[in-house]
């Protein structure tokens, strides 16, 4: 048997399996698709522009922190700005060039607000950095089992830290970081992976035209999406409106299970057409078709042990880990009355979306509105000179007439069409009577935050009451008193901060002089003591040094009459020795010696 045949047998086997039990969503409503307009051609590309203007925001989270410096030469895919903090994304250059500026400048946002942007004035050579793969492009769904091989030698923190230095996130409409969301999803141990191809809003085709003309690329990144999150099975959620992207995805994945011998009783991806129902491609009603299970008010998917992502990122991962590339361009429907040739077009990320639409035929006379996203959710551009950036999926420039403007608003006729519209089983009249009378606290008791801002109650609402700028400005009034509330809790809790701090440094200082002044008491009394020690012994030493002196006195007046005895006993002596000189005298001097005797006596008695 043929392998061609064998596929073509696999095929048919898996339309049979794809008879998938399905379930419902509430409300809803049926909308005109407007997509053949776009969807006939095939992907086309957009010239590089003379200057690329790339915002430094363009995920949920903290806004990228730039290292490039005004006069830096950039090459294609180089890096402009790193992610800044857990919940965040690097931007890229998606063109080679200069960077002439690092400036506040106007992006595409319904309020018309300003952001950091790198400019890039182009040098005309797209050159790029040399890209990193992590497997060979070569390894296709349908050669070999060598592709399935190689993503199973990669670990999973290989993976995602390539996606996240890619810059990718939620290219559905969401812009959550992938790697934190797929992080995030492999911790909680997540059963099914969604993969959601259902492009419900009207006008808009650049999910259909990729899975018709890539279908490996989205093929490939479900499975690399698939091995990090460790999901058991991926259903990818499709409108039946999408026949040629649902054979195209379907033949995809029968090649790859021939090509790998993969067990059909157990497919590791199911295609499942869901009904075109607007808005089947909300996550959370994708979900609940799907699989029954309803994300409870508040909550994730994850808490359901799901995990959804979107086709386009799909593709996106896998240029990241088979090409090395990082997210610098994505594909976006130009469609309209205005546009002479409605087309899905590849457009670098910072293209000025005045050259998007020339090179599309704009029709500058026919234009009424300029809205970028779908007729339901999008919003209308004030300038067309803000750039394409990741959140970017359609510009729809319409002509006169081709959208209806709705006349003024009339009062609520109290019909509850707004409530059977609404897929959120929510009550939309009463949100719109409280947004309307800013009781912001009333409004919230009504699960606000749960609405998804379809545009089905405002659609079905037959007083053209504009019910979701109602609840869009009660949402913005909300999150900036919770902004101030939140900055004022700030601001008091660093002035608590400061008293306290002051207050414990008065503390301090208190102690620090008790504990001098208990120092200087304690050396003053160690001083004392020791001066009192000092005058003890010198009136010891004074004592000591009287009686030595006394004894070296009396000392010397025993020497003084032993002196004075000695010399009377030798002058005694002397006189005994005269005497005995004159016994034996001669009578001559014996006379002489009388003589002298009286006339000493004589002179006595004259005296």
């Amino acid at each position: 048997m043929s392998q061609t045949h064998l596929q073509k047998k696999n095929i048919s086997t898996s339309i049979k399996e794809n008879l998938y039990k399905l379930w419902s969503f509430p409300g809803g409503i049926k909308v005109s698709g407007n997509k053949s307009q776009s969807n006939q051609q095939p992907i086309s590309t957009a010239k590089t522009a003379r200057q690329l203007i790339i915002p430094l925001t363009q995920h949920i989270g903290q806004a990228a922190e730039p290292i490039v410096k005004v006069g830096d030469k950039v090459l294609k895919g180089q890096i402009l700005a790193h992610a800044n903090g857990a919940i965040s994304a690097p931007v890229h250059a998606s063109g080679s060039g200069v960077i002439t500026a690092i400036e506040e400048l106007p992006v595409p946002h319904p309020s018309g607000l300003s952001a950091l942007c790198v400019v890039i004035d182009t040098d005309g050579y797209d050159q790029w950095i040399e890209c990193t793969p992590l497997i060979s492009e070569n390894n296709t769904l349908n050669t070999s089992n060598q592709s399935q091989q190689t993503i199973n030698t990669l670990s999973n923190e290989q993976i995602n830290k390539q996606i996240a230095n890619a810059g990718i996130v939620g290219l559905g409409g969401a812009l959550f970081p992938s790697a934190a969301k797929l992080h995030t999803a492999e911790k909680m141990h997540t059963d099914t992976l969604i993969i959601n191809a259902a492009e419900c809003e009207p006008y808009i085709t650049c999910d259909d035209v990729l899975m018709r003309r890539r279908p490996e690329e989205v093929i490939l990144g479900i499975l690399l999406i698939k091995k990090i999150v460790g999901a058991k099975k991926c259903l990818i959620g499709i409108e039946d409106n999408k026949p040629e992207a649902y054979q195209a995805l379907l033949s995809c994945i029968s090649g790859y299970n021939f090509a790998h011998k993969t067990n059909s009783a157990e497919p590791q991806i199911e295609i499942i057409p869901v009904p075109a129902r607007y808005p089947a491609g909300g996550e959370k009603q994708l979900i609940q078709v799907l699989t029954g299970k309803e994300v409870p008010s508040g909550g994730l998917p994850m808490d359901v042990g799901i995990i959804c992502h979107n086709v386009t990122t799909a593709a996106a991962v896998y240029q990241a880990v088979y090409r090395g590339e990082p997210l610098i361009s994505r594909i976006v429907t130009i469609t309209g009355g205005a546009i002479k040739t409605p087309q899905n077009m590849e457009v670098p990320i910072g293209t000025p979306i005045r050259d998007v639409l020339n090179q599309a035929g704009l029709q500058q006379d026919k234009i009424e509105k300029v809205i970028m996203g779908g007729p339901m959710m999008g919003f209308a551009l004030s300038s067309i000179d803000v750039p394409v950036t990741k959140a970017t999926n359609c510009l729809l420039i319409s002509e006169k007439g081709e959208l209806s403007t709705p006349p003024p608003a009339m009062p609520c006729i109290r019909c509850a069409l707004c409530a059977d519209s609404c897929p959120m089983s929510l009550l939309p009249q009463q949100m719109y009577w409280y947004a309307k009378a800013r009781d912001l606290e009333k409004v919230q008791d009504y699960n606000l935050f749960d609405c998804i801002e379809c545009g089905g109650c405002s659609y079905a609402c037959p007083s053209n009451i504009p019910l979701v700028q109602y609840y869009r400005y009660a949402k913005t009034e909300i999150q900036n008193e919770e902004r101030e509330r939140n900055k004022a809790n700030i601001a008091r809790d660093r002035h608590e901060f400061r008293e306290e701090r002051l207050q414990k440094a008065k503390l301090a200082k208190a102690e620090a002089a008790r504990l001098r002044k208990e120092k200087l008491a304690k050396k003053k009394a160690l001083d004392a003591e020791k001066a009192k020690q000092e005058a003890d012994k010198a009136d010891n030493s004074d004592d000591s040094n009287g009686d030595s002196k006394e004894k070296s006195k009396a000392a010397d007046s025993a020497d003084l009459i032993q002196e004075a005895i000695a010399r009377a006993k030798a002058k005694k002596a002397q006189q005994q020795s005269q005497r005995k000189n004159t016994e034996n005298l001669t009578e001559a001097q014996q006379k002489q010696i009388d003589e002298a005797n009286t006339r000493r006596r004589k002179t006595s008695q004259t005296d």
